[in-house]
């Protein structure tokens, strides 16, 4: 058995681009074929962008009849459509932290919204920084505080630069700055590209590749449109008005960020990767399937989804094989030619075939499991004006609680036969469900291919393959429930 390298052994030995017999380290299988290793000019920029709460259906080019997204469409039509996309988990604290890991959120504790990453995790933005980008985020984080001196902020998980909001965020906002509180006014889908637009243009000319994540507070409740986007919808109801609103102002901040790509010279080598956090709200959206935001059936985590790459992907083409927000990750280590942990349970797989059309199935099933536990109250644009009202006075936020000093302690250890709440398990075109409520379990088996919609439970027709989709979906939650209980980690990593 290799030996396993620790975090921080393993981000040096990846920042040295030491060989694999030296490390330890195997690359991530893919399925296709990526870009060549060891050219540094050759490697793209990064930029992923995602929303918060947009359901599958939220788009012009998915068929919305009147949500205007020219933005959206002329991606969809230029680069990459998924069009069956998912969520790793149907909230969003969950769903980022499967990006910044490639890993189901369970693994490390983030059940809910308001979860934090633990520290222990080795996060895409590390690895990047290791492999030479410069790095940075801006918008919502959600995955622990945007405070100074957090072992869960933004900086504390490999971003050199970062403009954030702890939870979602909306117009004329207070954000943090790397630790301090600024006042930023305008529309809140433009706050984050402008901030993603300065990084590009301090970085453009110089000698890294850049890593930028954009992660958006719209459309999420309250819907708050810009006024100049919320009269596009007049003749909606002006709950609707609001959400389309917001929508379409993501579309227009989404278009300022193209353009700036253009004028900096850089969009043809760059990789910009759009997705959703998680379905949309019931009220408002069309989500990609039965129930919306919160639930495991389709209607919760099947997300829009583009990839653009001019470099790479040469024409308008749509993929149906099932993807998720934890492939992002791996698949962006394959196609700079670097490597994912080698005895690290990584969920993801790497799309970089999708990109040449060399990828026709994915290798391995998709696992869901929607943890039976509370979501935890975040801070909110309050606190940081707060923050903003301390730091005026030449104070900080030292208190432990609140910096989430203890995130990376691990308290509890959960039983490895018992899997609480919703989970499911994904076999295209087969979809097993398992509900776990007190001491009962309910199954349930969808063709999805024939009943989208999942009206129509299976299960009894269909015994024999419902065993073995149960058995591989229980044997992954034990994976799940050790990673969970700690043991990925070595005793550095813990100490």
């Amino acid at each position: 058995m290799k030996a396993r390298l620790d975090r921080r052994g393993f981000l040096k030995a990846l920042g040295a681009g030491a060989c694999i017999a030296a490390t330890g380290l195997t690359r991530w299988a893919s399925s296709g074929a990526a870009s060549p290793p060891g050219k540094a000019k050759a490697r793209p920029h990064i930029i992923l962008a995602m929303a918060d709460d947009q359901g599958y259906g939220d788009m012009g080019y998915t068929g919305h009849p009147v949500i205007k997204t020219p933005t959206f469409d002329a991606m969809a039509a230029a680069g990459l459509q998924f069009d069956r996309f998912y969520a790793a988990c149907p909230v969003c604290s969950p769903t980022r932290g499967s990006v910044m890991t490639g890993r189901h959120p369970n693994r490390f504790g983030c059940f809910k919204w308001g979860y934090s990453l633990r520290p222990q995790e080795i996060t895409v933005a590390e690895s990047l920084q290791a492999a030479g980008y410069v790095t940075a985020h801006f918008g919502k984080w959600h995955l622990g505080t945007v405070y100074k001196n957090s072992p869960v902020n933004p900086g504390a998980s490999g971003f050199d630069e970062w403009l954030s909001a702890a939870n979602f965020y909306d117009n004329d906002e207070v954000l943090s700055r790397e630790g301090t509180a600024v006042q930023k006014d305008g529309e809140s889908s433009m706050l984050a590209v402008n901030g993603a637009i300065e990084f590009l243009r301090k970085h453009a000319e110089g000698d890294k590749p850049m890593f930028a994540v954009v992660w958006f507070g719209s459309p999420h409740d309250p819907h708050k449109a810009a006024e100049k986007y919320k009269k596009m919808y007049a003749d909606q109801p002006a709950k609707l008005a609001n959400y389309y609103g917001e929508i379409t102002g993501m579309d227009a901040a989404m278009g300022k960020l193209r353009e700036t790509l253009d004028e900096l010279g850089i969009r043809e080598n760059t990789i910009l990767w759009y997705c959703s956090d998680n379905g949309g709200h019931r009220a408002v959206s069309r989500t990609g399937g039965r129930a919306a935001k919160g639930s495991i059936y389709e209607g919760g985590l099947r997300v829009p989804a583009i990839l653009e790459w001019p470099a790479r992907v040469t024409r308008h083409a749509v993929t149906a094989v099932p993807c998720n927000t934890y492939d992002i990750y791996p698949t962006l280590m394959d196609l700079i030619g670097r490597t994912m942990p080698d005895d690290r349970p990584i969920d993801g797989v790497s799309l970089a075939g999708l990109l040449d059309g060399t990828m026709k199935a994915r290798p391995r099933p998709v696992g869901f499991w929607d943890f039976a536990a509370r979501g935890r109250g975040q801070l909110s644009r309050a606190d940081l004006g707060k923050l903003m009202a301390l730091q005026k006075a030449g104070k900080e936020i030292t208190d432990p609680g609140l910096l989430r000093a203890d995130a990376g302690r691990i308290t509890k250890q959960y039983p490895a036969d018992k899997f609480p709440g919703h989970a499911a398990w994904l076999d295209w075109p087969w979809k097993l469900h398992r509900i776990e409520k007190g001491s009962g379990v309910k199954w349930e088996l969808y063709h999805l291919a024939d009943d989208p919609m999942e009206t129509k439970d299976v299960r009894d027709a269909n015994a024999d393959r419902a065993k073995k989709l149960r058995a591989d979906l229980e044997a992954w939650l034990t994976s799940v429930v050790r990673s969970l209980n700690g043991k990925d980690y070595t005793a550095r990593d813990m100490g």
